[in-house]
This record gives structure tokens, sequence and C-alpha cells, in this order.
């Protein structure tokens, strides 16, 4: 069956061969939150993105394969909480951005600014900073076809959901920040075929958003 990126907790996930990387999707917890765990065709290793809920699923996923590192998109609770028990019965490295590691319950092994590079395998994801939702939010940017010609992948965390970007609890200021970041940094330059995975709910592309963002601006959230 095809990719839809359509999974509900207690579901099966859903699974998208891309060139270099296998990514599978799965939807964990109390909050509906997303993980991502994310496979070098080459190498077999291993990269989960936010270690949400439900470890001990997590960790079936993961299966024999080696997890190198779990990255978290950003600090809040719902996206960390089986962390631990992952890093604990993987080894996995940790990685974040520094302003938000702070308020994850392990240490951050691999800490990472805007424009870094992460690994899993042969393959490479691009680190972008998106400021906002927490200071230190980041989305990964996987570019299947190389040099952004083909369709690229994009990991958005809470900051980029189909229908809007994500909350700012009704402060101007971080609202702002957050939708120039999304539009400096992901819609002004990256192109309409662009898929993204939120960290909650379904996933769309950039083109299917990219008229609605005068209307995100207006309203203000």
């Amino acid at each position: 069956m095809a990719y839809t990126g359509d999974v509900q907790v207690g579901g099966p996930p859903d699974v998208r061969e891309l060139p270099g990387l296998t990514i599978t999707k799965v939807a964990v917890g109390p909050f509906d939150n997303n993980a991502y765990l994310l496979r070098c065709t080459a190498t077999g290793e291993q990269l989960l993105v936010d270690a949400a809920a439900e470890a001990q699923r997590l960790l079936e996923l993961i299966g024999e394969g080696p997890l190198t590192r779990v990255v978290t998109t950003h600090r809040h609770q719902d996206h960390w909480q089986a962390l631990s028990e992952v890093v604990r019965a993987t080894g996995a490295a940790v990685t974040a951005h520094p302003i938000d590691a702070g308020e994850l319950p392990e240490p951050v092994t691999e800490p990472v600014e805007h424009g870094d590079r992460v690994r899993v395998g042969k393959a490479e994801l691009e680190v972008i900073h998106l400021r906002g939702h927490t200071p230190g939010s980041i989305a990964l940017l996987y570019d299947a076809g190389g040099e952004l010609a083909g369709s690229p992948h994009l990991f958005t965390g809470d900051s980029l959901f189909p229908g809007g970007v994500g909350n700012t609890w009704g402060d101007p200021e971080l609202f702002n920040q957050l939708l120039t970041d999304v539009q400096e940094r992901i819609f002004d330059r990256l192109p309409d075929a662009t898929w993204f995975y939120p960290g909650h709910g379904k996933d769309s592309t950039l083109g299917a958003e990219r008229p609605h963002l005068p209307e995100w601006r207006e309203r203000g959230w």
C-alpha cells in the first residue's frame, strides 16, 4: 500500500521507502504524538525522531538494528516521555538544540545548531532551527534527490502543521518569530513538492500550505 502518513494510536505504523532512507511513522501516547524511525537502507543504522511515549512499542519497531541516536525536536514533555527508556535500552546518543537541552530527562550528548548535519548511516539530515514554539525547536531536512532537486522530506516537530504553525500561546512576538522562521527557512527555500512530517497528526506538503501563509499571518496563529 502507498504511504499516506495517516496513523492512529494503537494502530499499525506507516512505512515509506525513499532513496537511501526508510521512514516508519507511528502514533503513540495520550497526546497522539508522532514518532519517526529512520533507517539507512545501505547500512541498517537507525535514528529516532522524538521518543515521545510507549517506549516498548518504539523498541519493538527499532528491533535488532542499531539505533545510533534519538533526535528530540523540542523540549515539551510529550515529545520525550520514552527518551530515557529508549536510550538506556539502545545506548543511542541524544541529540537536541542546546537551548532546549536543559529540559530533557537525559543529557544531550550531541547538541546541534542551525545548519548542522545529523547522520544516520550514509544518509544525512540538515538541522533547521525554528524559534517560537520553543526557543530551541528544530526541524530535520532530508534531501532524497540531492541538491533539493527531488522531493525533500522535512520533519517539523511542533513548528509546522497542516493548517498553520505551532502554538505560541497568543504571544505576538513569538508568533511573528515562528512564522518568519518558517517562511524564510522553509517556504522561501524549499519547493512545493517538499513533504513534511509533523509532531502530531497527518502530513502535508509545502505546496498545499503555501497559499495560506498570508492567512496565517493575518489571523495571528
